[in-house]
């Protein structure tokens, strides 16, 4: 089975695809150089998923690393058959069960798409799209750099 020429993300915007596009957007997010934008991007995708009814919102866990060594609890939602954590609402804890600890021993199916097919997929599906900085850090672009001849001291001279 070859993800990677079957799912073409402008036309398949199934619930199985989106499912797969968070995974692999989730994936992805714990390493990448911007990571808050993809984080916002699943955030987004699975309330959208929710309110349609095409995801489930299960019940909340104790999340493995809460902020600042407080018990904090995330939401577990159902889309496919992946399950994802996200944020819980103030509703979320009125209306949903607490299962307790996370079950380690679940994981999720493993799935072939490029994260740039994945970006595309959601972004198309919840109207989001990635502002890009341009690049301040190169200094050939600030100031031309100019040659300079080493100094060479004798030991024990001053370089001032």
């Amino acid at each position: 089975m070859d993800d990677h020429k079957r799912l073409d993300p402008r036309l398949n915007p199934t619930i199985e695809n989106l499912a797969r596009a968070i995974y692999v957007v989730n994936r992805h997010a714990k390493t990448a150089p911007n990571p808050k934008y993809l984080y916002a991007l699943k955030k987004k995708a699975l309330l959208k998923l929710v309110q349609e009814g095409k995801a489930t919102k299960k019940g909340l866990h104790f999340s493995n690393n809460p902020k600042f060594s407080q018990q904090q609890s995330d939401v577990l939602v159902l889309a496919g058959e992946y399950y994802f954590h996200m944020p819980p609402t103030k509703d979320d804890f009125d209306q949903l069960p607490h299962l307790g600890s996370l079950n380690s021993t679940y994981r999720n199916p493993k799935t072939h798409m490029s994260l740039t097919k994945a970006k595309i997929l959601l972004q198309n599906y919840v109207g989001m799209k990635e502002e890009t900085k341009p690049n301040t850090h190169n200094y050939r672009t600030n100031k031309a750099r100019t040659y300079e001849k080493p100094v060479f001291k004798r030991l024990g001279e001053s370089y001032r």
